[in-house]
């Protein structure tokens, strides 16, 4: 699609039914011709895989930088600041935490907020990916391509099955109270709290707000979108002012300051 400054062309897919317990979705994406400037890689309760198609991709972390043509990304807090010419063209995989286990061969605390070459992560498997992604010219052939070799990858890996449903309903629901989910059960906030720091690296009030925080930012990157006060409480915000300082946390700005600024995030959505 024509764009303000640029052209934006990409498209959304669920992997294959066998993946889809692993994979939350391949997105690829194609942005040429946009002011230079930087995009923010922001918070999720997916980790992030991303395959690039034009060179080497910049990542700036409060603990460092690097680039990478394949990279594997944890589950962070905290946003992650990506340089660019204004171009950028990439598949970008968006993992479940059973994913991490099962594909990465690693529970997501393992990776924690890293984000680190993912040929370290997965070996050569990494290599084929990029390789047979470059020569394939059509999105659908690519995410076929990512279904095969991560279906090949694909183990069976069982998570504590009260670990996986707490963390379902706390990143499902903006409103949960931990105590709650604790009890449904039958934990102590205590033991929730040791489990989750083990298997996925985070806390469980921290679940709760990534996933807020997350269905915020989907809302958001939409062409035209509810009031911020709507968004808020459909994503279980007390009010504006509680999701402003998240996303102040979380991003570093205002989520309206977040939308004006970020040119890449709001043209590959729409």
């Amino acid at each position: 699609m024509q764009a303000e400054r640029g052209i934006s062309d990409g498209v959304s897919a669920a992997p294959t039914p066998g993946l889809r317990g692993f994979v939350h979705s391949y997105d690829g994406y194609r942005l040429i011709g946009f002011e230079p400037g930087v995009h923010l890689g922001l918070p999720s309760p997916y980790l992030t895989v991303v395959l690039t198609l034009d060179g080497p991709l910049t990542v700036n972390r409060a603990s460092g930088s690097g680039s990478f043509e394949t990279l594997a990304g944890g589950i962070s807090m905290a946003a992650v600041s990506l340089p660019h010419n204004g171009n950028q063209h990439g598949v970008q995989i968006s993992l479940t935490p059973l994913g991490a286990r099962t594909l990465l061969g690693m529970p997501t605390a393992e990776l924690g907020d890293q984000v680190v070459d993912l040929y370290d992560v997965i070996g050569s498997d990494a290599t084929e990916l990029h390789e047979r992604i470059s020569d394939e010219p059509t999105w659908s052939g690519r995410f076929a391509i990512c279904d095969e070799v991560l279906a090949r990858r694909s183990a069976d890996i069982e998570v504590e099955p009260d670990v996986r449903r707490a963390w379902g309903r706390l990143v499902s629901d903006g409103a949960a109270r931990v105590s709650e989910v604790a009890e449904e059960i039958g934990w102590s906030r205590r033991r929730l709290a040791t489990r989750f720091w083990a298997e996925y690296g985070v806390s469980p009030k921290d679940a709760v707000r990534l996933g807020r925080f997350h269905e915020a930012h989907r809302l958001l990157r939409h062409p035209r979108i509810p009031t911020l006060a709507d968004i808020a409480g459909s994503c279980g915000y007390y009010d504006q002012a509680h999701m402003a300082k998240d996303w102040r946390d979380m991003a570093g700005m205002a989520p309206s300051e977040w939308r004006r600024s970020d040119a890449l995030a709001v043209a590959q959505d729409s």
